[in-house]
C-alpha cells in the first residue's frame, strides 16, 4: 500500500450479473483531490459506493487499511429523506456518532464544534430549523457541516454541487479546498467538467471501464472525452457476463 490510501484491484461491480463497473485498476494517494467523471450511466456513483463499502465487488477488490469511521460519505441529495423530523443542529451532531456511539451522549466539545461547523458553512442561527424547511443549497450546507464535525480522513462526495445555487457551490468548493489543504483525501463524483478542471487536480474518467486516470488536463483531453462517450454509447446492457480482462493499472494520484 506504499504511496496509496486506496487501491482498486481488477474491480468489477455488477447488477444482476451485468457489470456496472468493469475491471478497474489504480490507486488513490493519501491527501489527493480526485474527481470521478464520465458520461451519464458510466458507473461513477457505483464506484464510489463500492469504495465506501455499500456495494460488494463481483470480482477484484477495494484495498485499504482504514476503519469505517475514517470515511466521510455524502450521498446524492435524492437518496436522503428530508421528511424526517430532525433539526439542523441535531443533523450536524450526527457527525459525532463515531465518538459518542449510537446511544451515547454528545459531549460539550462536540456541541461547540457543531456550532462552529454551522458558522463555517454560513448557517449560524439555523440550529433549531427543521431540515425539511431548508432550500436545497441550505440543506447541502448542513450536510457539509456534518462532515466537518465527523473529521474524517477520507471524504467521498456524490454529486455534491448538483441543483444548488452558484454562491453555495463556491462556498462548498472552498471547504473542499480546505480539506485538501489539511491533507485529507477527497474523492468526488462530478458531472461538470469545468468544475473538475478548475478545482480537482486528479481525475478518474470512467465509462463503465477505465478510460483515463491521472492529471486532470490529461484525463479530460478531447480524445479521452470522445472515447468515453463512444464507450458509453456502445455499452450493451444485455451483454453476457464479463470475462477477466488484462489489467492496466493507473499511476498513483498526487
Amino acid at each position: 500500500m506504499t504511496g496509496s490510501i486506496i487501491r482498486l484491484d481488477n474491480l468489477t461491480v455488477a447488477y444482476d450479473r451485468h457489470p456496472a463497473v468493469h475491471h478497474v485498476n489504480g490507486v488513490i494517494a493519501p491527501g489527493s483531490l480526485t474527481a470521478i467523471a464520465g458520461p451519464n450511466g458510466a458507473g461513477k456513483s457505483t464506484l464510489l459506493k463500492t469504495i465506501i463499502g455499500e456495494l460488494r465487488p463481483a470480482e477484484g477488490s477495494v484495498q485499504h487499511q482504514l476503519k469505517r469511521t475514517e470515511f466521510g460519505y455524502l450521498p446524492q441529495a435524492a437518496e436522503i429523506n428530508r421528511r424526517f423530523p430532525i433539526s439542523v443542529f441535531d443533523t450536524v451532531l450526527l457527525g459525532a456518532w463515531s465518538r459518542s456511539g449510537a446511544f451515547g451522549s454528545v459531549s460539550k466539545a462536540d456541541r461547540e464544534r457543531a456550532r462552529e461547523a454551522l458558522q463555517t458553512v454560513g448557517l449560524e442561527g439555523f440550529e433549531k430549523r427543521s431540515i425539511g424547511a431548508l432550500s436545497a443549497g441550505q440543506f447541502q450546507r448542513v450536510l457539509f457541516a456534518r462532515l466537518l464535525l465527523q473529521d474524517a480522513k477520507v471524504i467521498l462526495l456524490d454529486e455534491p454541487f448538483t441543483a444548488i445555487d452558484a454562491r453555495t457551490t463556491r462556498d462548498l468548493i472552498d471547504i473542499v479546498g480546505t480539506w485538501h489543504g489539511d491533507g485529507r483525501t477527497v474523492i468526488a463524483v462530478l458531472h461538470d467538467f469545468d468544475q473538475v478542471r478548475s478545482h480537482f487536480p486528479q481525475t478518474l474518467l470512467l465509462a463503465r471501464e477505465l478510460v483515463s486516470w491521472g492529471p486532470t488536463e490529461e484525463a479530460l483531453s478531447p480524445a479521452n472525452l470522445l472515447k468515453a462517450r463512444a464507450m458509453a454509447e456502445r455499452w450493451d446492457e444485455d451483454a453476457e457476463t464479463c470475462q477477466p480482462a488484462d489489467r492496466k493499472t493507473a499511476r498513483p494520484a498526487a
